[in-house]
Order: structure tokens, then C-alpha cells, then sequence
């Protein structure tokens, strides 16, 4: 697992410092996406679908509005033919998607099956959890006094998006 993560953050340092020094803006966008979509994977192999879920919905809405953003506000066409650079860019592209792909594959399959709890703490949470908390709801409490750290985690993929948005943003107003 160590490895398939490592593996996973070396593209997302490529991709990051691809997004910082893209010529046009739509291919910075691109390469955010595939920084955000490995944080997906790292996620899942890290044994953290909620983070995951939330990641990835965070990354898909934002992806998609910047595309629309860049698209619309973009007033000559970008690209006219493919030369040999293009080829490579695409090829290149294309091999980096499918082994993203394969790393997604492989961290859903290690997930615990659905409905399933297979970790010491879940049998805790539940016994005792509304005296141990005070609290009336036992999602309430078990987010909030047992879980912190993990709705911290959460609240640093939203932050992550925005930085990450608002980066993409400034390439456009430095050229």
C-alpha cells in the first residue's frame, strides 16, 4: 500500500507542478483535476471513504465549473492541429489516466464490504456512546466527540479545494 500511495503522490507533484507552469488555462485546470482525483485514491487506500466521498464530489463540482468557466471566457480558440508535441501531450495524458484508473480499482477493492464494520472501534461507538457524549443523536456525537479529527480532515479537503480554485485562478491574471 505504501508503494501504490507513493506511486499516486509522485503524480500528484507532477500534476501540481504541470497546473503551476501550463501555458493555457484549461490544461492548468486539468492538471488540478488529477491532483484532487489522486487525493481520491490516497483516500480509499488509506482505508477513508467519507473523506473520499467528499473529496471527490469537492473535485468533480469544481472541476467542472472551471472548465465551463475557462471555456466560456476564452475568446479565440485555443488549439488549431496536433503536432508531435501535442501527440505526446495526449499520449502521455491518456497513459497517466489509466494507471490512476488502475490504483482506483485496486483501493475499492480493498474496502470492506458495504454495510460491513470491521474495525475494533465500531462495537464503542455504539455501546454507550449517547452517556459517554450527552449528546441525543448518536451520529451528533460520535462526529463531534469521537470522530474530530476525521470532520477536521473533511473540513481540510474543502479548504484544499478553494486554495486550489483560487490558484488556478491567478495563473490566468499573471500572463
Amino acid at each position: 500500500m505504501e508503494l501504490a500511495i507513493s506511486i499516486i503522490v509522485g503524480f500528484m507533484i507532477l500534476g501540481a507542478l504541470y497546473a503551476i507552469h501550463a501555458k493555457d488555462l484549461l490544461s492548468a485546470v486539468i492538471a488540478g483535476g488529477i491532483v484532487g482525483y489522486g487525493l481520491v485514491i490516497c483516500f480509499l487506500l488509506l482505508k477513508a471513504p467519507d473523506l473520499a466521498i467528499v473529496q471527490i464530489v469537492v473535485e468533480t463540482i469544481t472541476l467542472i465549473i472551471m472548465v465551463a468557466v475557462v471555456l466560456d471566457s476564452s475568446r479565440e480558440e485555443a488549439y488549431n492541429k496536433l503536432d508531435n508535441k501535442g501527440y505526446i501531450t495526449a499520449i502521455t495524458a491518456i497513459l497517466i489516466l489509466i494507471v490512476l484508473f488502475y490504483f482506483l480499482k485496486v483501493s475499492t477493492g480493498t474496502l470492506d464490504p458495504f454495510g460491513e464494520g470491521t474495525l475494533r472501534m465500531a462495537g464503542s461507538y455504539i455501546e454507550g456512546a449517547t452517556t459517554k457524549t450527552g449528546s441525543a443523536n448518536l451520529v451528533t456525537g460520535i462526529i463531534f466527540d469521537f470522530r474530530g479529527y476525521d470532520t477536521l480532515g473533511e473540513a481540510v479537503v474543502l479548504v484544499t479545494a478553494v486554495l486550489g480554485v483560487l490558484t488556478i485562478l491567478r495563473i490566468k491574471g499573471k500572463k
